[in-house]
């Protein structure tokens, strides 16, 4: 009789990782801010990011980067287009 072990070799691992869920978050940019600024922060300030309109955003597994891909709008949410997978060939 094979042990669980045994199950989760080969594609039964897969299957039975398949079923986890793991945060995922979209980085559009960053910015670095003195205290003073930071405490300045206003409702209609804006904050200067280092990444133009037209440069991809990341998709992240905990703090690592797995893809890059352009925000789009489906109806009245945001998504994610992805355009690359990170350490994947091109």
């Amino acid at each position: 009789m094979a042990d669980d072990g045994d199950r989760l070799v080969g594609g039964g691992a897969l299957a039975a990782l398949s079923q986890l869920t793991l945060p995922v978050q979209v980085r559009i940019g960053s910015a670095t801010m003195t205290i003073g600024e930071l405490v300045r922060l206003r409702a209609g300030a804006v904050v200067t990011l280092d990444r133009g309109l037209d440069e991809p955003v990341e998709l992240l597994v905990g703090e690592r980067a797995v893809a890059r891909g352009e925000l789009v709008a489906i109806d009245d949410e945001m998504g994610v287009r992805i355009t690359g997978i990170i350490g994947e060939s091109q």
